[in-house]
């Protein structure tokens, strides 16, 4: 599949590339998707048991919570064994940012506002980091806002959300560290997106994009998708992390959903069917359901259609890889615009199985 650009491509912002393990993020490097793991750290083997799982569901960059020192003490074997690069989240305690980079971290996650201290460690932290190669995360979040900026604005505004994160990148820079990447996160997609906005136009470091806190799985997947919609669609945004109150493999989900629909990821199965109306025939609801169950893990990236009505149905049907144009107890089935037979309704799902096994759709790669 050929992937879209998104607008002319001067319109993607040209950031500095960081290399978290061997992921580009940054520079010309697609979005990539991240998540987190919600089992202790200090249980290695449940927690790369959930890297896995994360790992086959399209996640390319993996943080790991780290509050405790029995979690930085688990690090080094975590780090060691994970299939994709793993970040360590540090709050509160400088001490486990050293920890992280001595345990061979692709990346360290700090949060500027929790952090006691943390000012005075810089020189400390980017003399390591530089020696080992260990990218730094400047996190900041609405919800641990440093005290300072929330006496000055009053509330996690999007100028403070960018002052606390330049504050932060330019002690960095005074030690002759660049190798960060920002994220400025809010629970209010309009908030967070002014945020981003304006951090984009002020620097040239990568942008981890984040809606925290975004909710449930509906609330968080629709408040996610409509921010990084807009910031992609404008070229800002390096890699992006859906924050849902759910199983960390359905961030993992929603986020490539989000970057396939953009044209940012080449695209898996893709289910094209009708929302239903007066008109419909057939039970779509379910049989879009059936479908997308039977070919949960296909292989191969397919276009697939599943229609109710005479309207639309055989156009839809005719532009997907592979479809059914339902009615009147029957399925008309097309493969790649041409109608190639016609079956009872209940054998729908099971003809596109078949035509599905039987083609060779490796143009379709």
């Amino acid at each position: 599949m050929t992937l879209v650009q998104l607008g002319p491509p001067s319109l993607r912002r040209q950031s500095r590339q960081v290399l978290v393990g061997d992921v580009p993020v940054g520079g010309n490097a697609p979005v990539s998707v991240q998540s987190m793991t919600t089992t202790l750290t200090s249980d290695v083997d449940a927690t790369l048991q959930q890297i896995a799982e994360l790992t086959a569901a399209g996640c390319q960059i993996v943080r790991v919570a780290v509050p405790s020192q029995d979690d930085a003490d688990a690090l080094a074997r975590i780090a060691k064994r994970a299939t994709i690069p793993v970040i360590a989240d540090i709050h509160f305690q400088p001490k486990y940012v050293f920890a992280a980079i001595d345990a061979g971290c692709a990346a360290v996650r700090v949060n500027p506002g929790n952090i006691r201290q943390f000012d005075d460690k810089v020189r400390e932290i980017a003399s390591a980091a530089g020696d080992a190669g260990v990218p730094i995360r400047i996190g900041v979040n609405a919800g641990s806002l440093d005290k300072r900026l929330l006496e000055k604005y009053g509330k996690a505004t999007p100028d403070a959300l960018v002052e606390s994160a330049l504050w932060e990148c330019s002690l960095f820079e005074e030690h002759g560290f660049r190798d960060i990447k920002i994220s400025v996160k809010h629970h209010d997609p309009v908030v967070m997106i002014d945020a981003y906005r304006k951090l984009a136009a002020r620097c040239d470091y990568p942008l981890h994009l984040g809606v925290t806190e975004a909710g449930p799985r509906f609330q968080g997947t629709i408040k996610s998708s409509v921010a990084f919609g807009v910031l992609l669609a404008a070229g800002i945004g390096d890699t992006i992390r859906v924050s849902l109150s759910a199983p960390p493999v359905e961030e993992v989900k929603v986020g490539a959903q989000i970057l396939e629909s953009l044209g940012l990821r080449p695209r898996r199965l893709e289910i094209v069917s009708c929302p239903s109306c007066g008109r419909a025939q057939v039970d779509v609801y379910k049989l879009a359901e059936e479908v997308t169950a039977a070919f949960d893990g296909f292989p191969v990236p397919l276009r697939v259609a599943v229609m109710g009505c005479v309207v639309n149905g055989p156009g839809e049907a005719r532009e997907a890889d592979l479809g059914v144009s339902s009615g009147n107890g029957k399925g008309q089935i097309f493969v790649r615009g041409e109608v190639i037979r016609t079956v009872p309704e209940s054998k729908i799902v099971e003809t596109l199985i078949e035509e599905a096994m039987n083609r060779d759709w490796s143009t379709n790669v």
